[in-house]
């Protein structure tokens, strides 16, 4: 069946998923994506280690506004919240948080207001009457979102018991609140990369690669990837690079959503994903001058733009697996899974870091005379 913009339709899980416990398979879905994306060779990669081959699937053309990872799991969680009534969205995150913004936007598409609760640093309180409006941010507001600055901290501890105040506040106001977590990733948003491991299936997934490798920031995607891999007789290696926090964080909510699926008794988070640390630098959103300048390297050769927080750090890691653990690999046939967070380039930092580099070029004709060019680089 065709599937139509913003509308909601009954959920019919892929026949590998059908012993999953009843409770626990979403009932419907809100067709939000453009779906689906394509895979193709990485074309024009700079210095793919000898032996692998490599390819993207392209999962930062979901969607315009809503691009990235993070609207597949919409596409469940906003289901559920139409389905109940709800009539605004709070959700967690980072200030440039990708997963906020595709929130906001989606919600409003529907219908939803939307508050954004996000960990931030003092010097963000220091400029809260004149925030900017750079990267995500920009969207956000465009679209009214409601910003609520918390202090830097965990989501439990920090996050999550301001989201369920501020619902109890609109609760009293006669609004109808639905709280997703932050990335979306619960039991209900595990679903949305369960189902692209479907999507990737139909696609040549199991015939033409051995590995697949995803950014992880928030574990959703990469526990849905595995346990879609698994139930389906762990046909490929799954690597998930954080670039937040640490592996055993993400091997505790990949045990969660086992557990929530009753698979819990049969497998274990670590045989079923290898996720990846050491390529986090000093921490989330922090990034490196050697992870820019590989960024620019890869956009400039190959034309597709990698982000900083997430797939810029991923991908580095990924290559430098290649050349230090290649046996860390299943095979050498490689999927990257290109998980958007294209605003997050527009917050200033890559545009001051290319200022200093060489890369791209601009010259000066405006002089009368076409006589000759000026000098160029290239």
């Amino acid at each position: 069946m065709a599937r139509v913009y913003r509308a909601v339709s009954s959920f019919r899980p892929p026949d590998w998923a059908k012993r999953l416990p009843a409770n626990a398979i979403p009932d419907s879905l809100v067709s939000l994506a453009q779906l689906p994306t394509p895979i193709h060779e990485w074309s024009n990669f700079p210095d793919i280690p000898d032996g692998f081959s490599l390819s993207i699937k392209r999962d930062d053309l979901t969607h315009a506004t809503l691009s990235g990872n993070k609207v597949r799991k919409l596409e469940f969680l906003l289901a559920k919240a139409l389905r109940e009534k709800c009539d605004v969205v709070i959700t967690l995150g980072g200030v440039q948080t990708n997963h906020g913004r595709a929130t906001a936007i989606a919600a409003r598409e529907l219908g939803m207001d939307c508050h954004l609760i996000v960990r931030s640093q003092q010097s963000d309180v220091e400029k809260i009457n004149c925030f900017p409006c750079t990267g995500n941010v920009l969207l956000d507001r465009m679209v009214d979102t409601g910003i609520v600055l918390a202090p830097y901290g965990g989501e439990e501890t920090v996050l999550m018991p301001r989201a369920k105040k501020l619902a109890e506040e609109l609760a009293a106001r006669g609004k109808k609140p639905f709280i997703i977590p932050i990335g979306g990733s619960n039991a209900v948003g595990l679903w949305g990369y369960m189902t692209a491991f479907q999507e990737m299936m139909s696609q040549g997934l199991l015939e033409n690669f051995d590995d697949i490798v995803l950014a992880v920031g928030s574990g959703g995607s990469a526990a849905g990837l595995a346990i879609a891999n698994y139930l389906n007789g762990s046909p490929l290696k799954v690597h998930a690079v954080c670039i937040a926090d640490d592996s055993d964080l993400f091997y505790g909510i990949v045990e969660r959503d086992l557990k929530t699926l009753l698979l819990d008794t049969e497998v274990s988070a670590r045989d079923i994903v290898d996720i990846v640390d050491g390529y986090k630098g000093e921490g989330y959103g922090i990034t490196s001058d050697k992870v820019y300048d590989f960024i620019v390297s890869v956009s400039g050769s190959s034309g597709i733009v990698l982000d900083p927080t997430y797939t810029g750090k991923a991908v580095y890691g990924m290559i430098d697996m290649m050349n230090t653990q290649p046996e860390r690999f299943k095979g050498r046939r490689v999927l990257f899974i290109h998980t958007g967070g294209i605003f997050g380039t527009y917050d200033g930092k890559l545009g001051d870091r290319l200022a200093q580099t060489s890369a791209g070029h601009v010259v000066d004709w405006t002089g009368d005379g076409f006589s000759s060019c000026p000098p160029m680089p290239k």
